[in-house]
């Protein structure tokens, strides 16, 4: 089953056309209205496979496509508005070009959806809960059930058999606690802004804090909102949120540079040991994303504070360009993968149609 994996994203649209062994037939990343000139002339799909950012409640797994779902994704807009729209657009533009073609959505979401209730639930007025369906959602789930997926076959295991904490680090960041092969933990919770320090964006603060600007710096909810999400960050520590230049001003001696990748690796390493807690501990721990991927001094400095759970890397590895980066004697293997989400969209996206038409896959 050909498989065009549609991901939308909040200024471009990643276009990947994967063959039945996922070998990658054609690619392309557009700006907004390139999409019908870049698939002019590649092979016509069997399916189509959309990577959207929200499910809410409603959508623990991926679905197929129709009038119904879609509905129910308009009502979910609110909660992911500068994604949610996105993949809407992208949903309708390409079954105006693929007309005939099933397509299936698959959810940022829904990896997490089997956090325990422990996890998912806030300590907030029951009334909120029930009425907005308030909770921790949690993000990146196809990029950490990918990896999950990864790292047990470099392991030579079923993912049912080790525990793993996967860290996807890119403009945005975030981790879960991977158990039996099932998120039982995150750090992104009911919007993509908790958490980790990101590119642009603050993650964890105190909700208190927001309610104190308001009030001392006269701020609406919308100025807030765009402080916290475009104007926080390593871009407000360093002056840029390109983790590379943050670096390699550190690198020069520049102070806020070195503060900003010292509150970076604060806050990721203290959210590691956060997840090994919720899974018992590591047997596994994984990099992606494009931090994660490409940053040897994010690796190096998150893990040189994580011998006491037993991580330790081999820095020749680490400098280079392997999958694994484990130190010989390590009590806990760590590895780099590369970001697939398209993978985990083609592969969900395949398991959807093979079991509506009832052939197993």
């Amino acid at each position: 089953m050909r498989v065009l994996v549609v991901n939308a994203g909040s200024s471009s649209l990643k276009l990947r056309l994967l063959e039945d062994d996922d070998t990658m037939a054609r690619w392309a990343d557009v700006g907004p209205g390139g999409l019908a000139e870049a698939l002019c002339g590649w092979p016509a799909p069997d399916a189509i496979g959309h990577r959207v950012v929200h499910g809410g409640t409603q959508f623990t797994g991926p679905a197929r496509l129709d009038s119904s779902v879609r509905a129910r994704l308009i009502a979910l807009a609110d909660l992911a508005p500068l994604h949610q729209t996105k993949s809407l657009a992208a949903i309708d533009t390409v079954a105006a070009l693929l007309p005939g073609v099933p397509a299936v959505a698959c959810f940022d979401t829904a990896f997490h959806a089997t956090m325990p209730a422990a996890a998912a639930t806030y300590a907030v007025p029951r009334e909120w809960r029930d009425r907005h369906a308030v909770r921790r959602y949690g993000f990146h789930g196809l990029s950490h059930a990918y990896c999950a997926r990864r790292v047990a076959q470099l392991l030579h295991r079923r993912p049912e058999d080790f525990r793993l904490v996967t860290c996807h680090l890119g403009a945005g960041a975030s981790l879960a606690a991977v158990l039996g092969g099932r998120s039982v933990d995150t750090t992104m919770g009911f919007t993509p802004l908790d958490g980790l320090v990101m590119a642009t964006r603050s993650g964890t603060v105190d909700p208190g804090l927001v309610l104190w600007l308001q009030e001392h710096e006269h701020l609406t909810p919308q100025e807030v909102a765009n402080a916290l999400e475009h104007r926080s960050g390593l871009t407000a520590l360093a002056g840029t949120g390109d983790m590379r230049e943050v670096e390699a001003m550190a690198a020069g001696g520049v102070p806020a540079a070195i503060l900003a990748l010292d509150v970076y690796t604060h806050r990721l390493v203290a959210g590691i040991a956060a997840m090994a807690a919720a899974t018992g501990g590591m047997d596994a721990l994984v990099f992606t994303g494009g931090v994660g991927e490409y940053s040897s001094g994010v690796r190096s400095r998150a893990t040189s504070m994580l011998g006491f759970l037993g991580v330790t890397v081999d820095h020749h590895r680490n400098a280079g360009n392997e999958e694994e980066i484990t130190a010989a004697g390590s009590a806990v293997r760590t590895f780099v993968v590369t970001a697939r989400e398209d993978m985990q969209i083609a592969k969900e996206t395949r398991q959807v149609l093979a079991k509506a038409t009832g052939r197993a896959r």
